[in-house]
């Protein structure tokens, strides 16, 4: 399914989208419907603190999809777990575990 910025939105992706009321949503697809041209996409942050945490059906053409960023510190691994915890992710929690690990690792072998 295509974003009004016409990259290919998938199911798992975080996006920031414009609500009917032009509330800002980001947050992550949950699940999409390319006949109606609809994904839902559970909330994380937005204007309207009623919809966090909630799964709400947006538009497609309301959605901007964003980059993918490189975590390239430890405040940002740490506040990616709390996150994780936040939306139940066990998997992305666990790959982050992994990496925050292997930073320590390397730290400690520099001393």
């Amino acid at each position: 399914m295509f974003s009004k910025n016409h990259m290919v939105l998938n199911t798992g992706d975080w996006i920031k989208a414009e609500s009917r009321e032009g509330e800002l949503i980001i947050g992550y697809i949950e699940s999409q419907s390319s006949i109606e041209g609809v994904v839902k996409v559970t909330v994380v942050t937005s204007d309207n603190n009623q919809t966090i945490g909630k799964t709400i059906p947006i538009l497609s053409n309301r959605v901007k999809k964003l980059p993918v960023s490189n975590v390239t510190n430890k405040a940002q691994i740490e506040f990616l777990l709390d996150l994780a915890l936040s939306t139940g992710d066990k998997e992305w929690f666990l790959a982050l575990s992994s990496e925050l690990n292997a930073m320590k690792q390397l730290a400690n072998g520099v001393h």
